[in-house]
């Protein structure tokens, strides 16, 4: 059977208005941890790490609820002990030193997951910082994801409802995706988290695939899907660009073994 998931998103983060702007060096900056605990409060999603323009696949969500509380939500492709591997807002207690925010995350009694962030600069659309994530496992501590400069921006908007539903289409540009054969495909998200994947049988008829799994979820702009076929999982990270009359796009910043960049975008409409 064809893997046939296509999914596309943002070549860059969409936050609010802000799409191809990049990050700021604020000439007057002020002390990040002056009202700290409010200008944190909202949802902040990576949109330049080290420099460079962050994949699609690298991104995640992290709301901040208040000075206490925050929701992560992430999908890892490394599947090791070590890693954060499929997060669909994951509660953390968040604590605020200084502009040091630490995220923690009691897992079980074995496993912590901590995330940290040092913040050069924020303010009411952009965060800049260095950022951590360690995992504590039977008291050891492995650095899944060693300090790096990241910009964070915040997202206004949030499509996790206007998803639901059943939506046909295809990729509309020509660099494609890993999963898309080119054809249209119909695919049916619903509240539970869960997708129905539809492919047309000999007599032109919509039927579920046989892939297995089935997971999604919609944070923000950010749609993360995770399916089995054949007995191999696969994983897509993608931002929803728009929903609007009934017409749904996704764009995403993908990279190519030779480290090359593309953007592949699909569009959908609503089948009612």
């Amino acid at each position: 059977m064809k893997k046939m998931m296509n999914w596309v998103l943002a070549a860059t983060l969409i936050c609010g208005s802000s799409v191809l702007t990049s990050c700021s060096n604020d000439d007057n900056p002020v002390d990040p941890a002056e009202n700290l605990s409010e200008k944190i409060i909202g949802k902040w999603m990576q949109f330049e790490i080290d420099g460079r323009l962050a994949l699609t696949n690298e991104k995640s969500a992290t709301t901040f609820v208040s000075d206490t509380k925050a929701y992560f939500s992430a999908s890892k492709i490394n599947h090791s002990e070590t890693s954060q591997k499929w997060n669909d807002n994951r509660e953390y207690e968040v604590k605020i030193d200084g502009n040091k925010v630490t995220l923690t995350s009691k897992v079980n009694e074995n496993v912590t997951l901590v995330n940290e962030f040092i913040i050069s600069s924020i303010n009411e659309t952009e965060m800049n910082c260095i950022y951590k994530h360690v995992t504590i496992r039977n008291g050891k501590e492995y650095v899944s994801v060693e300090s790096s400069n990241r910009c964070y921006k915040k997202i206004s908007r949030d499509f996790s409802e206007v998803v639901l539903g059943t939506w046909e289409g295809h990729v509309t540009n020509s660099e494609g995706s890993e999963y898309d054969d080119g054809e249209t495909h119909r695919w049916e998200y619903k509240a539970d988290g869960t997708f129905v994947y539809y492919v047309q049988n000999d007599n032109g008829e919509w039927v579920p695939s046989n892939n297995t799994l089935n997971e999604y979820f919609v944070d923000g702009v950010l749609l993360c899907t995770r399916w089995i076929d054949n007995d191999v999982e696969n994983r897509e990270w993608w931002e929803i660009a728009s929903i609007k009359d009934g017409v749904m796009k996704w764009k995403a910043l993908r990279q190519k073994e030779d480290g090359s960049t593309y953007t592949a975008t699909f569009e959908m409409k609503k089948v009612e």
